[in-house]
């Protein structure tokens, strides 16, 4: 079923892509690894162990890190900014990592709302990992189930170093329920994209300029710290980013009401 879902020629089913973040890094010798950045920081995190090499790059220096990297990880979608690659430039680089026993890995959590980015079905080559959850776009966060596509040897590897029964029994039931369930998935791409387009329009009626994809926008912010604490003073949850790309990112509200909620507080924080 996340084969026929996802496009990939072989699949690992895991206890979400957070058991693959930390067991990749396990499987190669000290490698010299780049993770593009701002991302999920626990994939930088899980890289600095085990003896690699670890840098971060921004998106736009990628092509150049490819260069000078045995491995290079990299968000697509990204989270938080939304910054996207193109499949055919991803394929390069796995090509290019690849020849020299190098690996791309791909993690493409955010991807179900823009299928045509996913290089899922190109992950039995040598040197390509793509990291796929059903935690984001099917809102099933606590159940701990994520896909690992790329070539058997690799996907063999890590199935032994995570050991049998990975996944419980209620999640593959609930997983094979919505990875079949076609019809509630093309209803609910049109719903977030009316919805992220919603979002983006309120962001910028108020005068911030956002990034992202349907399900949440990113966006710089000067005062950051202050602005995640006007918006909690709201009964507001966005993610506060501190370090490095100082931001906010905030994900779509799920009922009216709660839309009137979100322009409330930014009108009031336009006024400050």
């Amino acid at each position: 079923a996340a084969c026929a879902y996802y496009g990939a020629p072989a699949l690992l089913p895991v206890a979400g892509t957070q058991a693959a973040i930390q067991a990749l890094p396990r499987l190669r010798a000290p490698s010299r690894v780049t993770v593009a950045a701002p991302s999920y920081a626990e994939h930088a995190h899980h890289w600095s162990l085990h003896g690699h090499s670890l840098r971060q790059a921004g998106y736009s220096m990628l092509d150049d890190a490819v260069q000078d990297s045995d491995v290079v990880v990299v968000c697509n979608p990204n989270n938080p900014t939304g910054d996207v690659v193109p499949p055919a430039v991803l394929l390069r680089w796995a090509l290019a990592l690849a020849a020299r026993g190098g690996w791309l890995v791909v993690d493409e959590a955010f991807g179900d709302t823009a299928p045509a980015l996913s290089v899922a079905a190109h992950a039995g080559q040598p040197g390509l990992v793509v990291l796929r959850s059903v935690g984001k776009f099917f809102g099933l966060a606590g159940l701990r189930l994520g896909f690992v596509a790329a070539e058997a040897p690799l996907l063999a590897a890590l199935a032994d170093l995570l050991g049998p029964w990975a996944v419980s029994g209620p999640a593959q039931h609930i997983a094979l329920a919505a990875l079949r369930d076609a019809r509630w998935q093309h209803a609910a791409r049109e719903r977030l994209a009316r919805d992220g387009a919603r979002l983006r329009d309120l962001l910028a009626d108020h005068g911030i300029q956002a990034s992202g994809t349907p399900l949440f926008h990113w966006w710089p912010e000067d005062r950051p710290e202050d602005f995640h604490d006007h918006m909690a003073g709201h009964a507001i949850w966005v993610r506060l980013f501190r370090q490095g790309a100082r931001g906010i990112r905030l994900g779509l509200p799920s009922r009216e009401r709660d839309w009137d909620r979100v322009e409330h507080a930014l009108q009031e924080w336009t006024k400050r």
